[in-house]
């Protein structure tokens, strides 16, 4: 067994519910998500980021808009559309479902 793997596999299959969970706190710009994701240890980097908040941004669940930026150009900044609060409210019900499971079947007795 690949142990990394795996540890990598699992971090990957919650990505896109933190992303959203992040999001939804307010707008945010790419970077804001990125050292977020690293003070949880959730450790992502740029080229992993972009191509998911493109792909959540065609799934119609994010928006964004341009916001000028005093020290260089200007930065994406992300946003929850309707659709996107509705996925995210199904996801942390399935999330805190699936955690109570797992204490259930990982308890020792």
């Amino acid at each position: 067994m690949n142990i990394e793997n795996t540890k990598a596999q699992m971090k990957k299959g919650i990505l896109e519910y933190c992303i959203l969970s992040i999001i939804s706190r307010g707008e945010v710009y790419a970077s804001d998500i990125i050292e977020e994701l690293k003070n949880s240890k959730m450790i992502v980097v740029e080229g992993t980021l972009y191509p998911l908040l493109t792909r959540l941004k065609n799934d119609e669940l994010l928006s964004y808009q341009w916001v000028e930026s005093n020290s260089g150009p200007p930065r994406k900044y992300f946003q929850l559309t309707s659709e996107g609060k509705r996925i995210l409210k199904e996801l942390s019900e399935t999330w805190n479902e699936l955690v109570i499971a797992v204490n259930r079947t990982t308890k020792k007795k």
